[in-house]
């Protein structure tokens, strides 16, 4: 029982899941499905984690931040399922881990505008992150992690719903959690990203890098409820390259916000995460609401 409650205070969070980027985002990682205690992972262990993540918009912002009036619509649907093995290695004192995250995407895009109507689903591109890095100390714990997205979704440039992007991804993750009082009731997290990509496989396109950072203030009660807001930032920091990148040299963004519950249940060595995010400030992308349904089990 004392580890599950240890598991409890800083339950695995690094989290890679690929989805369909929002309409004109290009990045691989899906923004929103962290949030409380986002940094923190677990301790030694084998953890399984089923995140349910659903994306809703029908506003899409051109390159300065305004509506298009284009009859836009799109739904997103995906079970990502992570799988997570912390070992008892330490190196430079930090608890090596490593994951792997398959997703399964359903998207639904229509702009009326353009008589587009498209729905696809599929696998979509896998993450494999070998290499990672956990730290726990008294008020906090740190986490870094090396990971890949592989293309292994289906990608077609006729079909802009595919569950693949058609390109390869590198990612760097980087975060902390903060403990504000000695019981460790209180939290506050943050978590980075930084995406590089490569070449779009059949086309002349290079997406910018991207970054990310999302967030979470909590309160847990009793040991089994945890309360709180999260939120995310997300912008593309370079530009697109190639014959087939966007003219003008636009850079998206997004941020967002949002409150979270999360429930421990000892009988299942599991726990349950709720999170709903409104964005707001979009650029050249789509502008709507992160739902996340996580579901973890310790074993």
């Amino acid at each position: 029982m004392k580890k599950v409650l240890i598991v409890l205070v800083c339950l695995a969070c690094i989290t890679v899941i690929p989805m369909a980027s929002w309409a004109g985002g290009n990045h691989h990682y899906t923004n929103g499905v962290e949030g409380i205690k986002g940094a923190s992972v677990g301790p030694s262990g084998f953890y399984y984690r089923m995140y349910n993540v659903f994306y809703d918009a029908d506003s899409i912002m051109d390159k300065n931040g305004n509506e298009q009036n284009l009859g836009f619509d799109i739904k997103v649907f995906a079970m990502a399922n992570r799988f997570l093995w912390v070992s008892d290695t330490k190196i430079l004192g930090a608890d090596f881990f490593m994951d792997a995250t398959i997703p399964l995407v359903n998207t639904d895009l229509n702009i009326s505008t353009y008589n587009l109507d498209n729905e696809e689903f599929g696998l979509g591109d896998i993450n494999v992150e070998p290499f990672g890095l956990s730290w726990h100390g008294d008020r906090y714990d740190l986490s870094f992690g090396l990971s890949v997205y592989l293309p292994t979704g289906d990608y077609d440039r006729t079909k802009p719903a595919s569950p693949g992007k058609g390109y390869w991804t590198y990612m760097t993750t980087l975060g902390g959690t903060l403990y504000l009082d000695q019981a460790k009731t209180w939290s506050a997290s943050l978590l980075g990203r930084y995406e590089i990509h490569s070449d779009r496989e059949y086309d002349d396109f290079t997406p910018g890098d991207d970054f990310h950072f999302e967030w979470g203030i909590g309160k847990s009660f009793a040991r089994i409820w945890e309360a709180g807001f999260a939120g995310y930032c997300q912008w593309q920091v370079n530009d697109d390259k190639g014959n087939n990148a966007a003219p003008g040299n636009v850079h998206d963004r997004v941020y967002a916000v949002g409150p979270e519950i999360n429930v421990f249940i000892p009988q299942l060595k599991g726990l349950v995460n709720l999170r709903c995010l409104n964005e707001f400030g979009a650029v050249d992308r789509s502008e709507g609401m992160v739902t996340t349904l996580t579901f973890t089990k310790i074993f």
